[in-house]
């Protein structure tokens, strides 16, 4: 099979069968990865090992869609219109969606309609998948002009088109769960896989001592409240559940995912760090799971010397946590989470299906 015509030569990769990594779909003068290239080539002709998917559902990332919610909201009234607009600019303009202030994008939900001869993935045309790489460096037409969406909602009802390479992951949507929430219970999935993995490092070098202490920040969201359950069935010994005001607080406490459900503002260091505290800590394992800036510091106070933070939103600043912890002589392992475990789709669905509180937090917000 020859690749698609008129595409840049610069770049050392085989073009007959592209590049696993999508290195080939890069348009930027430089060699660099899809997902931090300015755009790339989002032509619907397929390499051989790639994937073409109709999509029928965006879901922007919480960090990106409350970027945009902010920018176009005044005196208190979102104009979702405008919040489309810009939408579709960053994609026709970027041929992926990558919000160019937080860098995140999502992820998706459509039906396979053509797959390389090459393609590793195993997928097959008429599949209904969720990507489970990120919008940031997936390939995306949009054909519809998000005619179907208000600009209010992280999810996005959308007629389009994506690509996705060799090296990309796609999961099959159950029979069991609607698309929508399958798609919001992916999009997250990473988190809880991670999480437990590390609390089942603390149990397992614990002996016959009691599993750790484990703060999710953010706990009410998608991935807290995945997080906080995974933690529960991995082997923690106390869960403490911190949201920002007592809505939350009230929806956690109900979930009953937590051991404790404290109010702290998690941009303030110390009051995070004495909420934590109080709630039973400071924590072996803390999991930061808010969509926003500024809480890099108090996630480190509220962890005990020899514990780790986990790092799950795309709002954290890296360098001011590496530079916060240096600054306050913190003896802590920090985790970026990165989104992929093996299993980590698969997890999550057990996580919501076996859990009454997960499932209800999720399709309240769906």
């Amino acid at each position: 099979m020859t690749p698609p015509s008129d595409i840049r030569t610069e770049h050392s990769v085989d073009l007959g069968t592209g590049d696993p990594t999508g290195l080939h779909r890069v348009l930027d003068d430089r060699v660099v990865l899809p997902q931090a290239a300015e755009r790339l080539d989002a032509r619907a002709e397929l390499w051989p090992d790639e994937v073409r998917v109709r999509v029928e559902r965006l879901n922007l990332d919480a960090a990106s869609f409350r970027q945009l919610e902010r920018k176009h909201t005044t005196y208190g009234e979102t104009d979702g219109a405008a919040v489309r607009a810009e939408v579709l600019d960053i994609v026709a303009t970027r041929g992926k969606m990558q919000n160019p202030v937080t860098g995140s994008g999502g992820m998706l939900v459509g039906t396979v309609e053509e797959v390389g001869p090459e393609s590793p993935l195993g997928l097959a045309v008429g599949d209904r998948v969720a990507t489970l790489v990120s919008l940031t460096l997936t390939p995306l037409v949009i054909e519809d002009g998000l005619a179907g969406w208000d600009g209010r909602s992280e999810q996005v009802p959308c007629d389009g088109y994506a690509v996705l390479f060799g090296r990309s992951i796609a999961a099959v949507i159950p029979d069991d769960l609607d698309p929508a929430l399958s798609l919001s219970v992916m999009d997250v999935c990473g988190a809880p896989a991670l999480t437990a993995r590390v609390v089942e490092e603390y149990v397992a070098r614990g002996g016959d001592q009691a599993g750790p202490t484990v703060a999710v920040i953010g706990g009410a969201g998608k991935s807290g409240s995945l997080s906080l359950a995974a933690a529960r069935a991995a082997g923690a010994t106390r869960t403490i559940g911190v949201v920002p005001h007592q809505d939350e607080h009230d929806l956690l406490a109900g979930a009953g995912l937590a051991d404790v459900v404290t109010i702290a503002d998690a941009r303030d260091p110390i009051a995070l760090r004495d909420a934590v505290t109080a709630a039973g800590g400071p924590a072996d394992v803390t999991v930061v799971c808010v969509d926003v800036p500024g809480c890099e510091g108090g996630a480190i106070l509220a962890t005990a010397d020899g514990g780790t933070v986990i790092f799950f939103s795309m709002a954290t600043s890296f360098s001011a946590a590496a530079l916060g912890a240096e600054g306050l002589a913190a003896d802590v392992r920090m985790l970026v989470g990165n989104g992929y475990v093996p299993g980590h789709a698969a997890y999550a669905m057990e996580l919501l299906r076996a859990d009454a509180g997960v499932r209800g937090l999720f399709e309240r917000r769906l």
